[in-house]
C-alpha cells in the first residue's frame, strides 16, 4: 500500500533556496564585515627575520664605511706628498724648476692684479764643474747644498730661493726697485764668493754670478726668467777674468 505524498507536498510548499534569497543576506553580512574593518594579518616569520639580518649587518656597513674613509684619506695624503717631492729638488730640497716656475707664475698674476713689485735674480754657480772634475760629484753636491743653505739665509719668509738645473739657481724677491735688486744680487755673489771648501786637503772656492729681471703688472713668467739668465751671463762673461779655481795647500 502506497503512502499519501503529503511530505513531498509540504516539501513543494516551502520550496528550494532562491538566489534572491541569498542575494538578501549578502549585502548584510557584507555592511558588517566592513563594519568591523580589514582583518588583521598575523605577522610573517618572514619578515621579522629580515628585520634581525638588517639589524644585524648595520655595524658591519659602518665598519666597512670607515675603513674606506680611512684609506681615502690615507690615498689623498699620498697624492698631495708626491705632488709636493713632483716640484721639490731632492738634493737640495729646495723648489725645481717645476716648483720655482709655478709659483713664479702666480706671484706675476698677484703683481698684476694688485699692482706690486718684485725682481727675479738668476744665479750660476761659476766653478762647479771643476770643482766635480778635480774631487767628484760627491764634492760638488757638498758646494750646492752650502750655496742653498746661504742664499735661503739671505731672502725674506716672503721670497724665494730654488734651483732650475745643474748649478743655476733662481731667486723670487718682493718689492724691491731696481737699485735694490742689483744690489741684492750683488751681494748674493759676494756670499758665494766667501764661501770655502776643503776637499782632500785643498781649501777650494766656487763663486757666482747673477743677473736680475724686474718684475710688475707688465711682466711675464717666462719672458722674466728668460731676460734674467740672459742678463746672468752677460755678468758671467765680466768674471770670467778671476782664476777658475783657486786652490791653497793646507
Amino acid at each position: 500500500m502506497k503512502k499519501p505524498k503529503r511530505a513531498s507536498a509540504a516539501k513543494a510548499k516551502k520550496g528550494p533556496k532562491t538566489s534572491a534569497g541569498r542575494s538578501k543576506v549578502a549585502p548584510k553580512r557584507l555592511a558588517e564585515s566592513r563594519a568591523k574593518g580589514p582583518a588583521k594579518l598575523p605577522a610573517r616569520r618572514g619578515a621579522s627575520a629580515a628585520g634581525g639580518a638588517k639589524g644585524a649587518m648595520k655595524p658591519a656597513v659602518n665598519a666597512t664605511i670607515r675603513d674606506l674613509r680611512s684609506k681615502l684619506k690615507g690615498a689623498l695624503r699620498r697624492v698631495a706628498e708626491l705632488e709636493a717631492a713632483a716640484d721639490t729638488d731632492f738634493l737640495l730640497e729646495i723648489p725645481n724648476r717645476r716648483g720655482f716656475e709655478r709659483e713664479l707664475a702666480r706671484a706675476v698674476a698677484y703683481m698684476k692684479r694688485y699692482r706690486a713689485s718684485g725682481a727675479l735674480i738668476v744665479l750660476d754657480v761659476d766653478r762647479l764643474k771643476p770643482i766635480n772634475d778635480s774631487f767628484g760629484h760627491a764634492a760638488g753636491d757638498e758646494v750646492l747644498k752650502a750655496i742653498a743653505a746661504t742664499l735661503t739665509r739671505q731672502i725674506r719668509a716672503s721670497d724665494l730661493v730654488g734651483r732650475l738645473g745643474g748649478d743655476e739657481f733662481a731667486l723670487l724677491l718682493w718689492n724691491l726697485s731696481e737699485t735694490d735688486a742689483k744690489a741684492k744680487a750683488a751681494a748674493f755673489e759676494q756670499a758665494v764668493d766667501e764661501l770655502s771648501f776643503v776637499f782632500r786637503g785643498q781649501h777650494v772656492s766656487a763663486g757666482a754670478s747673477a743677473g736680475v729681471a724686474l718684475l710688475g703688472v707688465q711682466s711675464d713668467a717666462t719672458r722674466a726668467l728668460e731676460d734674467a739668465d740672459a742678463a746672468m751671463y752677460v755678468r758671467k762673461a765680466h768674471r770670467r777674468h778671476e782664476p777658475r779655481i783657486r786652490l791653497v795647500s793646507s
